[in-house]
């Protein structure tokens, strides 16, 4: 899906809403089975309920992978199901070195029918690059989280030493960030707007606006809201931009707002909300 796809969808829907679809076989209605089977099937009511309210979907591969490859077929068979008009996101958190990565990007990319992946920087640009490679697909790299071990590396002050030639003189400066800042600034060079997103945790909406400082016109993809307590008004003042730039995905409020057979009614109604608030936010730029 190609960005210009992505904001049209946004604008005609008047929505930035992205459907989690993290889905534990633990959680699901007991009605609809116990199997891998059953993922797809609670799936499939999701989909069937919100695709009118949200422009995305995020699947978190963890949850289908640890039921081995029954799993994986139901993986597939949901990401099939979506419709091509919404964008398809892989919440596998990928990063190794290049030849191992050019196999994820296949993998995801040509194997299955996702948009984009989410992609860990660590391992630095060549475990990124070839999930840049290919047309009209997107790595969403992992920015500023929300999760408390986000202050073992990412909140953790680093100094960068700055060289400056003026008037002939050679000057080193000094300069303090976080060290998700220098992740950002690095890391959105190596790709474009069209083509790299970042993660940043709804929680952390009160460093939005020095985020879009250094990158202001990349898509945020935005997870925290609902159970983890992230504010949308919060972050749709933050990070919104002309063209929206915001993805909010919203799981565990949505997908398991109901436990009986009317959970897929339920979900929609949930969505419903989040998507009448967006529509809100976007107003002003409409």
């Amino acid at each position: 899906m190609t960005r210009q796809q992505l904001i049209e969808n946004i604008f005609f829907k008047r929505s930035y809403l992205c459907v989690g679809l993290d889905t534990d076989i633990n959680k699901i209605p007991a009605y609809l089975g116990s199997d891998a089977e059953a993922l797809f099937r609670f799936n499939k009511e999701i989909i069937d309920a919100t695709e009118d309210l949200c422009v995305a979907y995020k699947i978190n591969t963890a949850f289908y992978e640890v039921l081995g490859s029954a799993g994986w077929e139901a993986m597939e068979k949901t990401v099939n199901y979506i419709p091509d008009t919404h964008f398809k996101i892989a919440d596998a958190k990928r990063g190794d070195i290049g030849n191992t990565s050019s196999q994820y990007a296949k993998a995801f990319f040509e194997t299955l029918n996702f948009d984009a992946i989410t992609v860990a920087p660590y391992m630095g640009e060549d475990s990124i690059k070839p999930f840049l490679e290919y047309e009209n697909k997107w790595a969403i790299v992992l920015g500023l989280t929300s999760n408390s071990g986000a202050l073992d590396f990412e909140l953790k002050k680093v100094v960068t030493q700055i060289d400056e030639l003026e008037e002939g003189m050679h000057f080193t400066k000094h300069q303090t960030s976080f060290l998700y800042e220098e992740v950002l600034k690095i890391t959105s060079k190596w790709g474009t707007k069209n083509n790299l997103m970042f993660v940043v945790g709804a929680t952390k909406a009160d460093q939005l606006a020095s985020i879009r400082q250094i990158i202001p016109d990349n898509f945020l993809l935005i997870p925290g809201v609902g159970y983890q307590g992230g504010s949308l008004e919060e972050v749709s003042k933050h990070g919104m931009t002309k063209d929206c730039g915001l993805l909010v995905n919203v799981s565990r409020a949505i997908i398991y707002a109901g436990e009986t057979e009317n959970f897929a009614e339920e979900a929609r109604a949930i969505a419903l909300q989040y998507q009448t608030e967006m529509k809100g936010y976007l107003k002003s730029y409409i």
